[in-house]
């Protein structure tokens, strides 16, 4: 499995999403799916702090 010092590009990102959906379950990739085409649970979900602490680790901003 990729780790976050292993993710460089795109690519990288692309890769690790697939690697962690493939994790879920069908009922968990079904609400995931729905939130991605919500833009608003989008941003709902984005807020949050966990959400930001997130992305700072993952982007590195």
């Amino acid at each position: 499995m990729m780790t976050m010092k292993e993710i460089h590009s795109d690519a990288d990102r692309q890769a690790l999403l697939q690697q962690l959906m493939g994790q879920l379950s069908p009922e968990d990739e079904k609400s995931l799916q729905k939130i991605l085409a919500d833009k608003d649970a989008q941003k709902k979900l984005l807020s949050t702090p966990q959400a930001r602490e997130l992305m700072k680790q993952l982007f590195g901003k």
